[in-house]
């Protein structure tokens, strides 16, 4: 238990089935909740910032959407440093520290959270440094990937996304449980407007403690720290991390490359929120800027990352990361701002007066977007591991292909009932189809997720496997910022259906070059 491992190969068949799945199938469990930890501090506030509104928090909606765009902007550009930790640091003391860190955020919301008169300033800060959870994605994935043999792939992937990806819904459920009692004590808050947990809706005038939703993850980061330190390994080979010795010289550098990234990420949300710059011109600015210093790094960070950059010189790199996008992108997005679109398309009446249409009466018959926040992460992430088996006995990317089919009709008729409902002063008459949809297209972003991996396994050698998952895990994150920050402007400009349509195009894009690099006669690889 937490020795280095040496000669680590599980392609060998004796070495495997005697020590080695034992060893790779601990660390994937451990790692799971670890990943499960970091995915719910991340994504939690597409469930606070439907909370702050039913509290009244004195924040308009699109600052609450753009909540949860920058801790998605901070946690995809994390991905970028942490796609490269393990070969620099090691996979134990990695997902040890990374897992530690999630308390800072942790606990700075739930201070944050016990006064309404905590200025914006502030939860924009705590929703930067939750990316923490969202970079750890990358190097979890990129970790587990050096486990197992290649013919288990889609499965060890699967699972540890999968399931991990179960912090969203876990966060979904948990936080607005934990909201109505005084958990932590604390004072508590009263509703001015209805709000709901799984099992039904609560009245406007309840208590309610919404400060839990960030002390509530040191119960299960507490213990996990613990299990990543004494049960998880590094590596000690050269195609994996063969330098890593002391964790106190691991830590520094885990904490400088993060430093890079929140920095840039910083930058970016300046660009993007006082500049005014277009997100289109600011992401690539952040990526590029972020590859780049952390390329500058002097010594043995520099020499190692030169090293790894060789990914970028294989055109199927930026193939994978188009189409990864498609499917993480859309599940990440998704799961940020299906809440808050249910809370501000069917929880309020769009009524005509003097001319103009309005969108600020409550709805009494809308739907509780707590009741059903949960449901679209949840069938996503369950189905992740799902799609990475049918993809081992299929091909990963003719599985992609039928998943991209279904993304495209799914999100077209997502968007024509958004149109509806937008327009109807009893906008819960179009729920039901629109709900049917969404949860078609979370299920065909799970699936893809498990496909996707399939093919990166399948495409890339072992070294460069690693890192190939890593990037393009951190490029599609940025659908965490993108989408719901997409559909705040959407909302604003009283149009959400074209935010699908927009990303249905999208869609329609990644099936052509899935067939064109994958499926077609003659491709390099034929259905990897």
């Amino acid at each position: 238990m937490a020795k280095d491992l040496r000669n680590w190969n599980p392609e060998d068949e004796s070495q495997w089935n005697s020590t080695g799945k034992k060893i790779a199938t601990r660390n994937l469990w451990i790692s799971i909740p670890a990943l499960l930890a970091g995915f719910a501090v991340w994504l939690y506030w597409s469930i606070i910032t439907i909370q702050m509104l039913n509290l009244g928090f004195p924040f308009e909606k699109s600052q609450l959407f753009t909540l949860g765009a920058i801790a998605g902007l901070s946690g995809a550009t994390l991905r970028i440093p942490s796609t490269f930790f393990i070969r620099i640091a090691g996979g134990r003391y990695t997902i040890f520290l990374t897992t530690a860190l999630l308390m800072v955020p942790a606990v700075g919301v739930g201070f944050a959270l016990q006064s309404a008169d905590t200025p914006l300033w502030q939860f924009q800060l705590w929703a930067l440094l939750s990316g923490i959870g969202g970079g750890n994605f990358s190097s979890s994935m990129s970790n587990i990937s050096y486990f197992f043999p290649k013919k288990v792939q889609g499965y060890s992937l699967g699972m540890n996304a999968g399931l991990g990806n179960f912090g969203v819904t876990t966060m979904q459920i948990v936080i607005p449980l934990v909201m109505t009692f005084a958990l932590f004590g604390g004072d508590p808050m009263i509703l001015k407007t209805t709000s709901g947990t799984l099992v039904g809706k609560i009245p406007a005038g309840t208590e309610t403690f919404i400060h839990n939703a960030g002390f509530v993850w040191l119960i299960l980061l507490i213990p996990l720290a613990f299990a990543t330190w004494f049960g998880m390994n590094n590596i000690r080979d050269e195609h994996v991390s063969p330098d890593v010795s002391s964790p106190f010289s691991a830590f520094a550098k885990i904490l400088l490359m993060l430093g890079i990234g929140l920095c840039t990420a910083a930058f970016g949300l300046y660009l993007l929120l006082s500049v005014g710059l277009d997100k289109f011109i600011v992401l690539p600015i952040v990526i590029v800027l972020t590859v780049v210093l952390l390329k500058m790094i002097p010594g043995e960070i520099g020499r190692n990352l030169k090293r790894q950059y060789k990914i970028f010189e294989n055109k199927h790199t930026w193939v994978m990361t188009v189409i990864y996008t498609m499917t993480f992108g859309s599940f990440i997005g998704y799961a940020v701002g299906f809440g808050l679109s249910i809370k501000v398309i069917f929880g309020y009446q769009h009524l005509l007066v003097d001319g103009l249409m309005t969108h600020n009466t409550a709805n009494p018959d809308g739907p509780s977007a707590l009741m059903y926040a949960w449901m679209g992460p949840f069938i996503g992430a369950l189905i992740r591991p799902v799609g990475g088996v049918i993809a081992d006995k299929l091909g990963g990317a003719r599985v992609t292909q039928w998943v991209s089919i279904v993304m495209i009709g799914s999100a077209i008729g997502v968007a024509y009932y958004m149109q509806l409902a937008y327009a109807s002063a009893t906008p819960q008459d179009y729920f039901v189809p629109f709900l049917i949809l969404f949860m078609v297209l979370f299920t065909a972003t799970g699936i893809g997720n498990g496909s996707t991996f399939k093919t990166i396994a399948t495409i890339f050698d072992k070294e460069q496997a690693g890192p190939v998952l890593g990037w393009t895990a951190a490029i599609a994150a940025y659908g965490a910022f993108l989408i719901p920050k997409i559909l705040g402007e959407q909302i604003k400009a009283t149009t959400p259906q074209y935010a699908l349509y927009g990303f249905a195009i999208f869609y329609a894009v990644c099936l052509v070059l899935n067939w064109w690099f994958y499926m077609r006669k003659g491709a390099e690889f034929h259905n990897p």
